[in-house]
């Protein structure tokens, strides 16, 4: 088979309640089907490709309303990545998370009309009341924008959200552990949720204007000044396209992982493989790139916990 000329024998794997992480990623690599072997070779492809210039840790929102919020601020502050691509739903989340939003553990079976009238929004099998949600963004923005417009009236987005993160009192925060370790966090499309529908608002009377430009400036010179580069995308949309497309300006991608959940049999790009993103100049035709389909919040912890061990 063309890419496999030499085959390894599928080895019978046994747990043991005291095993590490690094056992059980082997554990998984023995185990080989069907997407255990692919889990292996994500951590694998990761820890060659921490010796990058760029390390890029992409993300989607709703994972910010889940534990594994924890989990990517934590990869953020170890500096295992040094550039962080997501959505404004992550910030919406952290935000809200950090000044005191109550998030709840829920059900995918609720009743959404009996939330809708408890002023209860859900996220999967997550809860979030209204009030810990858009009038808590809301009150935060316009409080620290009242600050921030007398110093100024243009920023770029990644230095605002590191002033928010250098605010926020929350180890758990990837704001916060963005602005600690002055990892530059991108947000392409910052005016799709509450924080920048709050910062619109707030403008209309302050004055002060968002500059994405300085941004994509800040961008192009840290792509077009590496040689190597790496990723960890997890999920799709904007931030996944955000990072790939960058990455095109310096021949591609060396090392990637896609974890996610879309088939790539629609045309989408969230499903897109990275196989793909090769006719687009966005990976490297020799990367070391791998795909895995599964729930972030199961892989992603033994994925960062991998390389941290």
């Amino acid at each position: 088979m063309k890419g496999h000329d030499v085959f390894e024998r599928v080895a019978d794997a046994q747990v043991s309640p005291d095993m590490s992480v690094a056992e059980l990623i082997e554990l998984y690599r023995k185990i080989h089907g069907f997407m255990a072997g692919h889990l292996a070779e994500a951590v694998e492809v990761l820890r060659e490709g921490m010796g990058a210039e760029l390390r890029f840790l992409s993300f989607t929102g709703n994972l910010i309303s889940t534990g594994l919020r924890g989990v990517l601020a934590q990869a953020i502050r170890e500096r295992l990545f040094n550039v962080v691509i997501t959505t404004c739903g992550a910030v919406d989340h952290d935000i809200a998370r950090s000044f005191g939003g109550d998030y709840y553990k829920g059900f995918f079976e609720a009743d959404d009309s009996q939330l809708h009238e408890r002023g209860v929004h859900r996220l999967g099998n997550v809860f979030i009341p209204v009030k810990s949600y858009g009038p808590l963004i809301e009150r935060v923005v316009f409080k620290i924008m009242d600050e921030l417009a007398a110093e100024k009236k243009s920023w770029g987005v990644r230095e605002l959200l590191w002033e928010f993160g250098k605010r926020i009192d929350d180890e758990n925060s990837i704001l916060r552990a963005a602005y600690e370790t002055r990892t530059p966090i991108y947000v392409p499309g910052i005016v799709d949720g509450s924080f920048g529908t709050a910062l619109f608002m707030h403008s209309q009377s302050s004055g002060v204007k968002l500059d994405l430009l300085v941004d994509m400036k800040e961008l192009a010179d840290l792509v077009f000044t590496a040689k190597t580069s790496a990723a960890l995308i997890i999920g799709g949309g904007i931030s996944k396209h955000h990072t790939i497309w960058w990455n095109q300006f310096k021949d591609g991608l060396d090392y990637v992982v896609y974890v996610t959940t879309a088939v790539e049999y629609d045309g989408s790009l969230s499903g897109a493989h990275p196989r793909e993103a090769i006719s687009w100049g966005k990976v490297k035709p020799r990367s070391r790139r791998v795909v895995v389909y599964a729930d972030a919040t199961l892989v992603v912890p033994i994925i960062i916990a991998g390389l941290l061990s």
